[in-house]
């Protein structure tokens, strides 16, 4: 039985895998995908995190990565599929084996929000996307619309007018809600065309994105539509075993959840801001957690 498994290699993960070494602890993170850096592998420019003035979510993810790597972090990739409680600890049955550990890091992150609109399941991958930064590229001199008013939504659109014609950031509300910094940069950006107190009603197209329609009734000529409307946690797998609000997994600064020996950090866990900084600072708590709920046992 190892002392810790952390669920996840994102920001939060890799915090606490190399917190985790730093304490000698016997521990191994369980990643569902081939590449570390969670969401952030997902982020163009990044120009708020310590110490890199400007950095791509890549980079940043792969110094992530090599610095738990050089501390000795086991990794195992593979899909955690069920957790349950046992003598001393947790089972963690996976799809290609199982792990015992008296401790659990849940640093599984989240996903973006579907919008829920006609047309966008259907057009998904056919110029319906979720990432800027992945499938921009596609769009390259078209019209694309990105809806959102958030910190991601601004970050799309500023990505966006860099390739595109022309961008349409749709929100439904009179103001925008992401950083200072980035209204700033968006208002003065002569290709972003800001819609606000509007909604997306529905997504037009054959066998691509051709329309967007809005609940005003007006319909926009667009290539590409990029919905950035808040994240959906994932924290199934603690359904039933620890406490949650709105889907995410109660838990303060300290990690500590409601059932035993279980933490949860980064993006997974109810939390005021969601950002990089923030889900390495989790990563740095829990393991702090394990190590005291360990020595009291």
């Amino acid at each position: 039985m190892k002392d810790l498994i952390i669920a996840g290699s994102g920001p939060a993960g890799l915090s606490a895998a190399v917190y985790a070494a730093n304490a000698m602890l016997d521990f191994a993170v369980i990643e569902k995908f081939p590449m570390s850096g969670g969401q952030m592998l997902n982020t163009y420019d990044i120009n708020n995190y310590l110490g890199f003035e400007a950095v791509d979510g890549f980079t940043l993810g792969q110094a992530f990565r090599k610095h738990a790597e050089n501390k000795g972090s086991e990794f195992i990739n593979d899909e955690i599929i069920s957790i349950d409680k046992i003598d001393g600890g947790y089972s963690i049955k996976c799809n290609k084996g199982e792990y015992e550990a008296k401790t659990v890091i849940f640093a599984t992150g989240a996903n973006p929000k579907k919008l829920g609109v006609k047309g966008e399941l259907e057009l998904a991958g056919r110029g319906v996307s979720y990432c800027a930064t992945c499938d921009g590229n596609f769009f390259r001199g078209k019209k694309t619309a990105v809806i959102g008013g958030g910190d991601v939504a601004l970050e799309d659109a500023l990505y966006l007018a860099n390739i595109c014609e022309e961008v349409y950031l749709i929100h439904r509300r009179d103001e925008l809600r992401g950083a200072k910094y980035l209204q700033d940069k968006v208002m003065s950006n002569d290709k972003i065309k800001i819609l606000y107190s509007n909604e997306a009603e529905e997504i037009i197209g054959e066998n691509k994105v051709e329309k967007l329609k809005l609940k005003n009734g007006k319909e926009l000529d667009v290539d590409g539509v990029f919905i950035a409307v808040g994240l959906e946690p994932n924290s199934k797998l603690l359904d039933g075993i620890a406490d949650m609000e709105n889907g995410f997994i109660k838990a303060d600064e300290s990690g500590i959840t409601s059932a035993e020996g279980i933490f949860a950090a980064g993006d997974v866990r109810t939390k005021r801001l969601r950002q990089i900084s923030t889900a390495v600072s989790d990563g740095a708590n829990c393991v702090h957690s394990v190590e005291e709920f360990i020595n009291k046992k």
